[in-house]
């Protein structure tokens, strides 16, 4: 990378179309992607990432996409989200992400609020939806022009006054640059014109609380951020790699995948899908790594089950290695993990023995750094990776603030934690605990919401909405949001998510919702993690058929009962969890119960789980 281009990144006075264009001149035969077909990895290089957006981009013009126009992408991830999304940008438009697990109801309000004209999509069910948006709403989709579908099986009998393949808009594209000259020029006259506080995307909040939001995003907000991440730990063309599987209309996939891949020139590598990420990682090896707490969560719980199902001397090694690693870890970790020459030696030999392989079973033996984020997550999950050798660092940010803005790192690693801030941030704690950032990157409001905006940007300081702490060495801790502070009948002010975490750690939880909101007592709604329970059923030759028929099994409420007796343990009395309820239902995307990215609705529960919480707090029998 040239010093002139460093320094641009560093003031994030550049755009991401220009970058593209900066990799696909420079390095025009490295690799870009690579994305699986048929069991085989292809291979795209930056070229062929630069040529394809430029196709589309001329594409859009000749079906009289303007500069301000909005596109929004309705697709899992693949290459042609990214060609979409620098194609779009290039030539001043603004995308709008929509994940492919939303409803039609959720994907049209996100296309009309964002007035998108173009919607791109990656198969058959997500132009369904958008047909189902279009003709099932009484609003509809006036502003939609034309909708795009990567994949167009199934569809051959489908209408196509409106619809239209990729590939058709590629050829489009060929045809306007072979009209004439200045059309020709149009996509490079595009990204010239491309300015670093453009409005570049809508990232829209997954509202856990109300109505989604559009933040409107600029080049500047996305790199400026990304950027600490890059220059901290040197990443570069050559030791960059990372494993695409979260949506990319979430910010945090959008950081690496399109920001952080656009700065450093590395590689993409598609995931087939959510459900094939542990392979996938096995697959690829990344260099680098992000994921939320229930992606860490599964990889450790993968490990854990393999030791209980391998052989009795297996089973003793890992059991003895482990607790070898963890003694070691603990007199370390006080020392920020500076070992000395014989504590060194140590941890060699158990990597050698044990933690070399538990590193290759999960594809992270070739890991510079990874990173957790988008929820909070409890330090033992963080605290088992590093006790085998892995560098998991807590991020935290959010889609207001443009990524990233506390990160840990080498020097500041406490479990619980979530690091120092990026330079040049300005920040405060304000009387009630919540945290109010000022920096370049914070965003620049929420479109057609100034009330929302104004409430949340105020004298350009943005407001978290979480509380949070300090810890002994200078951390940021975070507490909880605002909004999900539980403050009892007896004025007891009480973190939910701490309490959680605890029930989250046993491998049987697989969520878990604290209440007592104004109650006298704390309690708990439990789904439990269909997979281990059915497993240890199955051991116990216990008989069930569906995830309801096993929860409610007594043997089950035994063994939940007593991971909440383990976790009261561990907390003050106040804070105890003296009734708790088993969901008969797993908790869904569909039924509104979660957002897109995983997160509880905690107003939604309220509501649909009112019997149960009745149950609970009414004298019923939980």
């Amino acid at each position: 990378m040239s010093e002139s281009l460093d320094l641009a990144l560093r003031g994030g006075d550049h755009t991401l179309p220009k970058l593209l264009q900066h990799w696909a001149s420079s390095t025009p035969d490295a690799l870009a992607f690579r994305e699986k077909d048929l069991g085989i990895w292809n291979r795209l290089t930056w070229r062929h990432y630069h040529d394809t957006a430029r196709r589309f981009a001329l594409g859009l013009l000749a079906l009289g996409f303007r500069r301000g126009d909005r596109l929004a992408i309705a697709s899992e991830d693949t290459p042609e989200w990214m060609f979409a999304d620098l194609g779009t940008q290039a030539i001043g438009g603004v995308v709008v992400g929509i994940y492919p697990t939303n409803p039609w109801a959720e994907l049209q309000y996100i296309v009309h609020h964002s007035n998108s004209r173009f919607v791109v999509c990656g198969d058959q069910e997500q132009v369904d939806k958008v047909l189902d948006a279009i003709a099932r709403h009484e609003v509809g989709l006036p502003d939609v022009t034309r909708i795009i579908a990567v994949d167009m099986k199934g569809m051959r009998l489908y209408p196509r006054d409106m619809l239209m393949s990729f590939d058709e808009v590629l050829e489009l594209g060929d045809g306007y640059a072979a009209a004439s000259p200045e059309q020709a020029r149009a996509f490079d006259d595009g990204i010239a014109a491309t300015q670093p506080d453009d409005t570049c995307m809508l990232v829209y909040t997954s509202g856990t609380t109300g109505p989604p939001k559009g933040a409107m995003l600029s080049h500047r907000n996305l790199l400026i951020t990304t950027d600490q991440l890059r220059t901290h730990f040197n990443l570069d063309q050559h030791n960059m790699e990372v494993v695409c599987y979260l949506p990319l209309c979430h910010v945090a996939e959008r950081a690496f995948s399109t920001v952080m891949h656009t700065m450093t020139g590395g590689v993409v590598n598609y995931a087939e899908s959510i459900d094939t990420v542990a392979v996938n990682l096995r697959e690829i090896a990344p260099t680098v790594f992000l994921g939320v707490p229930r992606i860490w969560e599964k990889l450790q719980q993968g490990i854990v089950m393999r030791m209980q199902d391998a052989m009795p001397l297996q089973r003793w090694a890992f059991e003895r290695c482990f607790a070898a690693g963890k003694a070691l870890f603990e007199r370390t970790e006080e020392r920020d993990g500076e070992r000395t020459l014989a504590e060194r030696l140590h941890f060699a030999l158990l990597w050698l023995l044990m933690f070399r392989n538990l590193q290759k079973f999960i594809g992270l033996d070739r890991m510079r750094c990874g990173f957790c984020g988008g929820a909070s997550v409890s330090p033992e999950v963080l605290k088992f990776f590093r006790i085998i050798g892995l560098p998991v660092y807590q991020v935290y940010g959010m889609t207001e603030s443009g990524g990233v803005i506390f990160h840990q790192h080498e020097r500041a690693r406490r479990l619980g934690a979530t690091g120092t801030p990026i330079k040049g941030l300005n920040w405060k704690i304000a009387e009630d605990g919540e945290l109010i950032v000022k920096h370049p990157a914070v965003f620049k409001g929420y479109l057609h919401d100034d009330n929302a905006t104004a409430l949340t940007v105020q004298d350009g300081w943005l407001h978290t909405g979480d509380v949070v702490a300090l810890a002994p060495n200078g951390e940021l801790m975070i507490v909880d949001r605002k909004k999900a502070i539980i403050i009892t009948s007896g004025g007891k002010n009480i973190s939910p998510s701490e309490i959680e975490n605890a029930l989250k750690d046993s491998i049987y939880v697989r969520e878990a919702i604290v209440l007592g909101d104004g109650r006298h007592f704390l309690s708990a709604l439990v789904q439990i993690d269909y997979e281990t329970v059915g497993k240890w059923a199955q051991e116990r030759r216990l008989a069930y058929t569906t995830y309801r028929s096993l929860s409610q099994l007594p043997d089950v409420r035994e063994l939940i009962d007593a991971e909440v007796r383990r976790v009261n343990k561990l907390f003050a009395r106040v804070e105890n969890i003296r009734k708790f309820l088993i969901l008969e239902k797993e908790l869904d995307h569909d039924d509104g119960e979660l957002t897109a990215t995983q997160k509880v609705r905690r107003g939604i529960i309220g509501k649909k789980f009112a019997r149960e919480i009745e149950l609970i707090y009414g004298g019923g029998t939980a």
